[in-house]
């Protein structure tokens, strides 16, 4: 690990430490070391298309959580984690062990059914197709391109961010809206912008820590760091 890395990985530790909410906002970058394309990287989805490509299936079923996952996992078990904000569909973060009331997942999830009419999510067996809790129609809970994004979802994300002092972006480019808009809001609420991408963002003049290494090589660190610095200050 670089001198510089190393630094900036312990920056990111103290600042979780001294957060007292903090927001993660993920996009398809977390999940590409478990194995899913994610859309703008070299090999993305939308970089294929734009090339005339034919795009990767995507293996849902067969994906499991890796270390970025399992590290804002660590951060909900040190009650560090206010509120996590997703653009995946892949229910990575469920499978992960997020507690659902701490997830947003603003482009719906592969596993899940939503209501049309009270926005109730359940879990997707083909032959439900009546809500069970208001009896409206139950559809894939995916948001394509053109559809509106979930209300009570972008409600508390807006919410939270508008509350957070740490704002957390990991494997997200920020250009797709209005999720993209979020991390805005967080900095109008005076909160520090953190980005963890290999790609550009729009924001990254504006961010106040920049890490373009995976996620891999600074979460699982920083978080290790912020347990150590949790334990030296918990009375004995």
């Amino acid at each position: 690990m670089s001198s510089d890395l190393d630094q900036r990985i312990k920056t990111l530790a103290h600042w979780m430490f001294e957060a007292k909410h903090l927001v993660v906002f993920t996009g398809a970058g977390i999940s590409t070391e478990s194995g899913l394309p994610d859309f703008r990287g070299p090999d993305g989805i939308w970089t294929r298309r734009a090339k005339g490509l034919p795009t990767k299936a995507w293996p849902f079923d067969s994906v499991e959580p890796n270390a970025g996952h399992m590290a804002i996992v660590e951060l909900q078990k040190l009650g560090k984690l206010d509120f996590l904000i997703s653009q995946n569909v892949d229910n990575l973060h469920l499978k992960s062990g997020i507690k659902p009331d701490l997830l947003a997942e603003l482009h719906g999830n592969v596993t899940k059914l939503r209501c049309n009419r009270c926005e109730g999510e359940v879990d997707n067996f083909p032959d439900l197709v009546t809500c069970p809790f208001c009896g409206g129609k139950l559809v894939s809970s995916v948001v394509n391109f053109g559809q509106q994004l979930p209300r009570k979802a972008l409600a508390d994300s807006y919410r939270h961010s508008e509350n957070c002092d740490l704002f957390i972006v990991a494997g997200s480019s920020l250009v797709v809206t209005p999720a993209a808009d979020i991390p805005q809001i967080a900095l109008q609420s005076r909160a520090r912008l953190v980005i963890i991408n290999q790609g550009e963002t729009p924001f990254d003049q504006v961010a106040h820590l920049r890490f373009w290494e995976r996620i891999r090589e600074v979460l699982p660190s920083a978080v290790a760091q912020l347990k150590e610095l949790m334990k030296a200050t918990r009375p004995e």
